[in-house]
């Protein structure tokens, strides 16, 4: 074969080289475009399915939003609930101690001076052989009450 030839074979066969390569660019295209459609269909679908799971969890946050709201409310409430009760109870203390406590105290300090006024009075009485009291020395007791030391 002449080198005319051969250089038509080459260039036919360079042809249909770039046919096949056009026609598979062609179908690489196409399957392209449907799977790109199939994958719109897919994430319709999916954004359909998700959407109510979505709107869910959205309605979930929203109510555990609420009850952390009403929860923080409940606690202040028990907080001032607690604070109230200790001080109502420090007032009944103290008004317990005022009305018992205190009363007790001088009470016995009442007592204690009664006793100590029997005592003195009976100090003061020392029966001689008539039943009569005995009275001090005249001048001792005055001495000592006038004395400053």
């Amino acid at each position: 074969m002449s080198d005319n030839t051969w250089g038509v074979v080459f260039l036919g066969v360079i042809a249909v080289s770039t046919l096949v390569m056009a026609l598979i660019q062609v179908g690489a295209i196409l399957a392209t475009a449907r799977l790109a459609r199939r994958i719109e269909v897919l994430l319709g679908k999916l954004e359909r399915d998700v959407q109510p799971m979505l709107e869910r969890v959205t309605e979930i946050s929203t109510e555990a939003a609420r009850m952390s709201a009403l929860a923080t409310q409940q606690v202040e409430r028990v907080d001032q609930l607690f604070a109230e009760l200790q001080d109502r109870t420090t007032h009944v203390m103290t008004v317990v101690q005022q009305a018992i406590v205190t009363p007790a105290r001088e009470g016995a300090a009442f007592f204690s001076a009664l006793r100590s006024t029997f005592a003195a009075i009976r100090g003061l009485r020392t029966p001689n052989g008539n039943g009569r009291q005995q009275r001090p020395a005249h001048g001792v007791e005055e001495d000592d009450a006038l004395f400053i030391g």
